[in-house]
């Protein structure tokens, strides 16, 4: 029987993950095992899909699924729990559901090479999924942070309305968790004021289409340290596929 794996998700046909395994099944010469996408209209079909689909091992989870999925799952590790989301899910021999986070992880190997003495605070913008695993991630490295949301509610630092260009100087690392740019909207941005931003911020888009969004435009022009979402997505799918573990 195919062992399969495959991404959970909405409107997800432009998804990474489905191109990256069946490129890394070919290179590895990996066989016996499919990708495919879950494309759910809501999360409430899930349990049929879970149910009607032989020989699942394992998937992804992405937008917007990653807090949705949780209260379905029978067990969760205790990094996911603490962040507060979902991105991978184990099935095991017995038909348990186990869910993990490996976005913090890609997150923070992505990150960790370019931090310097003076990324000592940080803006997460956006309050999604991944954003819960960055700032998980920003908290074990020691760096202060503030989320940005479009409404003030509690645990929010700051709404983008209330930004000014003294707080984007402080805050010297600054992360799009939205998906403000992605293609094909690439004129979107958050809007914050760039004119804060200097050759000392690091700006980090977990958005990898686009390569280069408008977010990361900005930076540049301002010769700031640019990190788009491809190595975080590559290193926490390969770190999603040693937790599914499946061999020939």
């Amino acid at each position: 029987m195919i062992k399969k794996l495959g991404l959970l998700g909405k409107n997800i046909s432009y998804s990474f993950s489905r191109a990256y395994f069946k490129e890394k099944f070919e290179k590895e010469n990996i066989s016996g095992v499919s990708y495919d996408n879950f494309d759910l209209e809501s999360i409430d079909v899930f349990p049929s899909l879970i149910k009607t689909t032989e020989g699942l091992q394992g998937m992804n989870v992405t937008i917007p699924y990653k807090e949705v999925v949780m209260p379905f799952l029978d067990e969760i590790h205790e990094q996911a729990a603490e962040i507060g989301a979902v991105n991978t899910i184990k099935l095991t021999e017995n038909g348990k559901l186990i869910g993990f986070n490996t976005d913090c992880y890609g997150f923070k190997e992505s990150l960790k090479p370019f931090i310097k003495p003076n990324h000592k605070k940080a803006l997460i913008l956006g309050t999604g999924g991944a954003s819960k695993a960055v700032a998980y991630t920003l908290r074990e490295l020691g760096i202060e942070f503030q989320y940005v949301s479009r409404r003030m509610k509690e645990g929010i630092g700051y709404t983008y309305d209330s930004l000014t260009k003294k707080i984007i100087e402080e805050h010297t690392i600054i992360i799009n968790c939205t998906p403000l740019g992605t293609f094909p909207n690439i004129e979107d941005c958050p809007d914050i004021p760039y004119d804060g931003i200097t050759e000392n911020h690091i700006l980090f888009d977990l958005i990898y289409n686009p390569q280069e969004t408008k977010f990361l435009n900005y930076g540049k022009q301002k010769q700031a340290t640019l990190i788009n979402g491809l190595l975080m997505l590559e290193l926490q799918a390969e770190k999603a596929w040693s937790i599914w573990n499946i061999n020939d």
